[in-house]
This record gives C-alpha cells, structure tokens and sequence, in this order.
C-alpha cells in the first residue's frame, strides 16, 4: 500500500519517533488532536439540527408511545390548580394484588371500593375514575359518580349497600376493568385499537361485530392509499415525461402549473372540489345541462371514497410528479433512438430502457405519496363523509371529542408501526439506496 492511501495516524506510525511538529509536540499526537477537533467542530455543525429533531420528532414520537400504554386515570388524581397528586383506589387497588383473577368480589373487596368513593368525593375526581373504566366499558361513568356521591352515607354490609345504588357492580367485566385499570401501565388500548377485549377471565376475545370499527378503518385507508397512489402515478407520469422532453423555456412554464397548488392553501383547493364534486355542483350541472345526466339522477361524489380519491388524487398530484421529473429529465433520448434504430418498436424500447431507468423516482413518489395518504386528515374529514374517512379521523377524534389520548396514541403507532413496516419491505424489496427524490 502506497502512503497516499495511508490514513494520517497510520502514517505516523511509520514516520519515526523523533518527528516532530513546529513547537515541538509529537507529530503522532498532534496528528491525532487535529482529528477530534476536526470531529467536534463537525458534530458542533450538525447539533443544532439533531437537538431540532430530538425535540420536534422523537421526543414527540416517545411520548406519544409511553401514552399508547400508560393512563392514570384510574389511579391518581392531579389537582390542576396546585398541581398535587393524591392517590385515588388505592384500597382496590390493593385487594387487586392481594387476590388472583377470577376471584368474586366479596365484602372486602367492596369495603375498600367505598373507602375509595369516600377518597373520590373528596378530591372531586370521580368522574375521572369513571372515565378512565368508562373507556372500556360504557355506562361506568355514572355508576362511579352516582356512587361517590353517597360515599358518606354508605354503611356495612358495603357489598348489600353499594349494590343496591347499581346492580351493574356485580359484574364480573367491571371488576375486570377496573384490575386492569389498577395498573397504570395496560395493553388494553392496543387491544381495543385492533377491536379486541378482554373476557372476564382475562382472555383475549373479538369485540361484539356492531363494534368493530378501528380494523375496518386500518383496511379502508390502506385500499385508498395504494388507490390514490395508482391514480397519482398513471396520471403523473405522462405529465413528467412531457415535462422532461419539451424545450426548458417550455418545460419551466409548464412547471409553474404543476407547483401553482402548493401557493394555495390545502382548505382552499379542499373547498373548492366540495363546490366541484357536490350534487348541484358545477361537475354535475354541467353533466345534466349537456344531456348526459338527467337531473333526478346526479352523481353522488361527495361526502364518500368517490370524494375522498379525487380531492386527494388532485392534491398529491405534485408529491409523485416532482420525483418522476427528476429522474426523467438527465435521461438521454438518444437510448431510445438507439433501441428502434436496432429494430425495437416504440413499446419495447420504451418498455426494456426507458421505463427502467425512471423505476427509482417511481418508488421515491410512490412512497411519498403513500405515507402522505395514511395520515391526510383534512381533506377525508371535509369530503369523505362517514364512508371516505381515514384512520386519521378518528384519532383526531379521540383527541379532541372523546379525549381518549391513550386510544388515539395506541392508533396513531400502530400506523406508525405499519408504515415502518412498509418501507422496510420497500427496502428488502426494491432497495432504499435505489430511491431518487431529486
């Protein structure tokens, strides 16, 4: 090996002992100073960027999956104005460990429930620990506030007592709830996002069919995704081809149109296809006041997946154009002249060298404009209807209606678990290093 392909510290090794720098340092050690200088400095570079995605991207991430399996609602209570916790069924909570599952809730077992109501009134947070069952079995809510409300007055036997407010305390999936529950730490929001449960004897059970809702969305937005995705490339890629070949004056015009949606807000163009796309829309005037369409039979292309696939096909558009464009544009035409000067006809040529030279940017837009359709929010929500929504819909929902934030986050990685998913079989399969963004 020659010294030029000797890395420095490698050719201090060599050098003799006695060399020296200027100042008189070992010329070994100052070799290797200058190296982690030279490393600091280029980690000092790149630290502002790594503390942005630290804080806006993977703390965020971390969060929201410590969330997915982690509520208290069923065993401490914050007061927002002083911000001091109180442990709430903490008594429960302790026959809970003291006893196996299975084990029939006796007077024991309901005289610590009423120290725990009398807890509960106290601090105000029934409601609280009503919600946090409540998100597992409907009609808790009441139960626990109705009870903590004549907490104080309730007397021994506490069985024959809190019974007699609801008999729904005997049952054996409220005690299994409210064991799980016990826990700060559960799995539970997992299982209900994959429309399962767990049986009074704690095995794991489909939900009842009528149910049945987060599966049959995960389904839904993966058949539209790869839908929107098919659409978008069978569209873009004409589009990007004729960009490619025209002359750059022309080309540049054209491609002015292509970015003219992204200096237009998404609400607007949203908006502007519900005008489009509705019933008396200006589609389906122009249908009837042709003659193709007769007026008692418009088109219903909103408010369902008909109204979900053109918006979002319309608005992706760009995301798989720009990926093809860039990789058709230093393609040299003169390969496909070469093809049909040696007897190849226009399929084949384009078929056997063109098309394979443009499969990077179809992965690279196709990837992207995957992962975009499974998470779009605003565009299902306005023209989707209750047929066109996203699993996106309904995470939002559970944040902002029913502020079930475990079960959003529990929905919201699994996605995030899918998409993983997807682009690893990407990269098994096609290979990441094959991919071309520009």
């Amino acid at each position: 090996m020659s010294d030029a392909t000797l890395s420095p510290a490698a050719m201090a090794d060599t050098m003799p002992e006695q060399l020296t720098t200027a100042d008189g340092k070992p010329l070994k050690q100052a070799l290797i100073r200058a190296q982690s200088h030279a490393r600091r400095r280029a980690f000092l570079l790149v630290a502002p960027l790594l503390a942005f995605i630290l804080l806006t991207f993977v703390m965020p991430i971390g969060q929201m999956l410590h969330r997915s399996v982690h509520n208290e609602g069923f065993t401490w209570h914050e007061d927002v104005a002083s911000g001091e916790r109180t442990r709430i069924m903490a008594n429960l909570s302790q026959w809970f460990d003291q006893n196996e599952l299975g084990t029939e809730p006796g007077e024991a077992a309901f005289a610590a429930l009423a120290a725990d109501l009398v807890v509960l009134r106290e601090v105000k947070a029934a409601g609280q620990a009503g919600t946090r069952i409540n998100y597992e079995r409907s009609g808790s809510r009441s139960m626990f506030t109705k009870a903590a409300r004549r907490a104080q007055r309730l007397e021994a036997p506490f069985k024959e007592a809190i019974v007699d407010l609801d008999e729904d305390w005997l049952d054996p999936d409220l005690w299994r709830v409210m064991r799980d529950a016990s826990s700060s730490y559960t799995a539970n929001f997992y299982l209900a996002a994959l429309d399962r449960t767990k049986d009074a004897d704690g095995n794991v059970t489909p939900v009842n069919e009528n149910r049945q809702v987060y599966v049959k969305l995960f389904q839904r937005t993966l058949f539209l995704s790869i839908v929107i995705t098919f659409m978008t490339f069978i569209l873009a890629y004409p589009i990007a081809h004729l960009l490619a070949t025209l002359p750059l004056a022309k080309s540049n015009l054209l491609m002015i149109l292509v970015l003219l949606p992204f200096w237009t807000s998404l609400l607007v163009r949203t908006t502007s296809w519900m005008v489009l796309l509705q019933s008396q829309g200006v589609v389906n005037d122009a249908l009837v006041s042709t003659g193709i369409l007769a007026d008692d039979n418009r088109l219903e292309m909103m408010y369902n997946q008909a109204g979900t696939l053109i918006a979002m096909t319309h608005i992706l558009l760009p995301f798989m154009v720009l990926p093809l464009y860039s990789v058709m544009r230093p393609i040299n035409p003169s390969y496909v002249r070469a093809a049909r000067s040696l007897g190849a006809t226009s399929w084949t040529a384009f078929r056997r060298v063109y098309f394979p030279q443009t499969v990077p940017g179809i992965g690279a837009g196709a990837l992207l404009v995957f992962i975009l359709a499974v998470g779009y929010y605003i565009t299902p929500a306005l023209v989707g209807g209750a047929d066109g929504q996203l699993i996106s819909n309904l995470i939002a929902f559970h944040m902002q209606n029913s502020l079930n934030w475990s079960l959003a986050a529990a929905l919201a990685a699994l996605l995030l678990g899918g998409i993983l998913l997807l682009y690893w079989l990407y990269d098994r399969l096609v290979g990441i290093d094959n991919l071309k963004l520009g």
